[in-house]
Parts: C-alpha cells; structure tokens; sequence
C-alpha cells in the first residue's frame, strides 16, 4: 500500500517534468494519420471514432485506436488492446511493448477523448510522439494543442468542431 503511494507520487513528479519540457510546434502538415486515446470505462463505442477519421479523410489503416480501462476488463469482446495501470511502472514507464509502440508512432494527429483525471490517461497522451494533440475539455490544459469543450454524450458537436479547427489549421487534405 505505502509503494504504491510512492509509485503514485512518483509519477506524478515525471509527469509534471515531461509536461514542462514539451515543446508545441503547430505546422500546417495534412492529417494523414490518427491515433486516439480512449478511456472505456467512459466511452466503448469505436465506430463513433472510425467515422470521425473518415470525414477528416483518414484513411482506416492510418487509425489507431488504444483503449484504457481502470481496472482490467475481461470480457472485451470487441476490443484487442484494452490497457491497465498495471502497464505503468515507475516514472511513468511503459511495460507494454504494444503500448510502447502506439507511443512512439508520429502521429498527425492524435485525439484523447477522455474526461476521467486518470494519472495513465495523462501518460499516454504526454508521451504520445503526435505531432498535434486534440482533447475534450480537462484538468490540464498543457496536454493537449487544442482543447474542445464538449461533453463525452455530445460526440456530433466534438466531430463538427474538430473537422472546423483542423480546417482552419489548414491539416485536412483534400
């Protein structure tokens, strides 16, 4: 119980260093390539995401999609990749090689589409190599590039705002 305080604290120091040194760089480069954060316990409807990647042309093999849940789900019958906290180690390291890998791809664009103040969740979307980060309204404003403030129900809002902004930013190809 005392460790995982400590882990807990431990984290949160890392996390609050890797939030520090990021550096934001907003380009005009096209949206190619998508990933998205989801967290399941919140959300579990994934063709919501597979349409919002259609529309901003995202071609379906350029859309990644990794699901967190709290506490680890065992009858995900419609998703592979559901990660834990037990896939966090200290300092915020990742023991998953699959959710390392999701971390490393240079994304586009990368969406978190979560509300729940999760410690992970914040990990994921911090240490995600994406070019742009998109949220929905949370604790932490130095997540994200672009904060959308929608709530999670009002999903038909959040899409017509992301294709607004995105084009504005002059990201989506034609």
């Amino acid at each position: 119980m005392i460790l995982k305080g400590f882990k807990e604290k431990s984290n949160k120091k890392h996390l609050n260093k890797l939030l520090l040194e990021r550096e934001v760089s907003v380009t005009d480069t096209k949206v190619e390539s998508l990933g998205l954060i989801l967290n399941i316990d919140e959300i579990d409807d994934f063709d919501l995401f597979r349409t919002l990647a259609d529309y901003i042309n995202v071609r379906p093999n350029k859309l990644k999609i990794i699901a967190f849940s709290s506490k680890k789900k065992d009858n995900l019958n419609t998703w592979d990749e559901c990660y834990s906290p037990k896939d966090f180690g200290w300092k915020g390291r990742i023991k998953n090689i699959e959710l390392q890998s999701f971390l490393n791809t240079k994304f586009d664009t990368l969406i978190s589409y979560y509300t729940k103040d999760d410690l992970e969740l914040k990990f994921l979307t911090v240490k995600s190599k994406a070019k742009f980060k998109i949220g929905i309204l949370q604790t932490d404003a130095r997540l994200n590039d672009l904060i959308i403030k929608t709530s999670l129900k009002e999903f038909d809002v959040f899409k017509a705002e992301v294709y607004k902004y995105l084009t504005i930013l002059n990201k989506i190809k034609e």
